[in-house]
């Protein structure tokens, strides 16, 4: 038998700040204190468990490589350089 845990909360804090790169740690942590801080009125505990997955989901795409390089390619793309989603409505 394993001493492992059964189930490992994908969104647990501490391991959304080890994966997170540390120049977003005081970002993370600002924001996650608040959250916990309001979810302690029962109505804001949804809002805690969905700032941790938002930042996770933020923790797994800023960890990756090549995630910098390809944000600034998208922050430059020209309209005409854009591919339309099909039946997208323009919002423009």
């Amino acid at each position: 038998m394993s001493a492992q845990p059964m189930h490992q909360d994908p969104d647990d804090p501490a391991e959304i700040l080890q994966r997170l790169p540390e120049r977003w740690h005081a970002e993370f942590l600002t924001e996650y204190h608040a959250a916990l801080d309001a979810a302690h009125e029962v109505r804001q505990w949804q809002t805690l468990r969905a700032l941790l997955h938002r930042w996770r989901l933020r923790a797994v795409a800023l960890s990756d490589p090549g995630f910098e390089e390809a944000a600034d390619e998208a922050r430059r793309a020209r309209p005409e350089d854009l591919t339309p989603v099909p039946d997208w409505a323009d919002g423009r």
